[in-house]
């Protein structure tokens, strides 16, 4: 019954932002990045996953630049839009699809053909432009999304976006939690399809996406060298040998902002 439930509300809420998208096209990119943040939270709530934002930030602020984060699910792009909308870096297949990739390019999402590299100065040119003219960039520099128990290696190319446009890389960490443990449900890996994944968020209870902001990065160094420095920044519990699982209060840090699960 609660599957059946958040599916109806889902579909209405799709329907809903559909129109709203629509809606704001035209207008200046404050009320867009506002009307999407509002949108991401919105879909959230709709299938049942709260959003906690912990900042670890020394001194927090809405600084302009490159977001980093690792990648779980297709919820991450929610999740991060929920905290600070951006542009996001998106493979090919996703501009090219039916109905989403029109949306997608009208909003500014950024696609990358990971088959071409003559093709990937094309795409960190429009990263730059975006940066220059707007507030973020998003990218998830793994390339792939994992189950959120560990964190691959970053590539480097788009690091140097930040580089090229003189703004600082802003870490961030996305975790799913049910009841402060770690969970791989929302995980969208190996042989999954996107209804498997989706019926299994919609089925979970007390789902939270807890994104973690980290301290800004000066791009004060080369692209590997930055990407290096992030991986530790957002990998730290592997770092330190342990695994912050069971308690979704933080060590240190603050929690600044919780958004409750709608049921």
């Amino acid at each position: 019954m609660l599957l059946v439930f958040r599916v109806i509300r889902l579909v209405l809420t799709l329907s809903l932002v559909a129109v709203g998208l629509l809606a704001v096209v035209g207008l200046p990119r404050l009320v867009r990045r506002r009307f999407l943040r509002g949108a991401a939270r919105f879909v959230l709530a709709a299938v049942g996953v709260a959003v906690a934002v912990e900042d670890r930030r020394p001194f927090a602020g809405n600084a302009r630049g490159l977001i980093v984060a690792n990648h779980v699910s297709f919820l991450d792009v929610l999740a991060i839009a929920a905290v600070a909308p951006a542009h996001f870096v998106a493979k090919a297949e996703v501009a090219a699809m039916p109905g989403i990739g029109a949306v997608a390019r009208r909003f500014g999402v950024i696609s990358v053909d990971r088959a071409s590299l003559r093709r990937l100065p094309q795409s960190l040119d429009a990263a730059v432009a975006a940066l220059h003219r707007d507030r973020c960039v998003a990218v998830f520099p793994e390339g792939t999304t994992r189950c959120g128990r560990s964190t691959g290696e970053f590539r480097p190319a788009f690091f140097q976006a930040a580089i090229d446009a003189g703004v600082p890389v802003l870490p961030m960490r996305v975790d799913f939690r049910v009841s402060g443990v770690r969970v791989s449900g929302p995980a969208f890996i190996g042989e999954d399809t996107i209804g498997e994944t989706m019926t299994r968020i919609l089925r979970m209870r007390r789902l939270t996406v807890v994104v973690r902001r980290h301290e800004v990065l000066l791009p004060d160094v080369d692209r590997r060298e930055l990407a290096a420095r992030c991986r530790l920044l957002i990998a730290d519990h592997e770092v330190l040998g342990h695994e912050p699982d069971r308690d979704d209060r933080p060590t240190h840090g603050r929690v600044t902002e919780t958004l409750p699960h709608a049921a």
